[in-house]
């Protein structure tokens, strides 16, 4: 099995060939695994059912402990493919509260950030 990440790949059953493509992808790669699905009344607005989350972005959390929780995106992490939301905070044992990271895949996107005129252009393509 080759060590380096090929764009070239397309599939594989094996599950450790999976995760080595998750792992050894570059970064304007990983920014696709950090997407999560449109609320419907944005589906039916864009055309579009998922967009890659930005910092400023609304979700609600769809899984998990803090399901039904709605906040906006404070950070994205492609490295480690995860998302900080601002009201989603565990308290830790000397008593302060830190965000707790989330999995992109158990988020909703229910407004967007559109600061950027390139994700407006974006979004306006279907």
């Amino acid at each position: 099995m080759k060590k380096e990440w090929s764009s070239k790949w397309k599939s594989s059953k094996q599950p450790r060939k999976q995760r080595k493509y998750r792992y050894r992808a570059p970064l304007h790669i990983r920014r696709k695994f950090v997407s999560a699905n449109l609320s419907p009344e944005l589906r039916k607005k864009y055309g579009k059912r998922s967009v890659p989350i930005r910092k400023g972005d609304e979700v609600v959390v769809k899984r998990g402990d803090f399901k039904g929780v709605r906040g906006k995106v404070e950070r994205v992490d492609l490295k480690s493919c995860r998302v900080w939301i601002d009201s989603v905070k565990v308290k830790k044992a000397d008593g302060s509260e830190v965000l707790r990271p989330i999995d992109p895949s158990n988020l909703q996107i229910v407004s967007l950030n559109l600061d950027d005129k390139k994700r407006v252009e974006v979004l306006a393509r279907k």
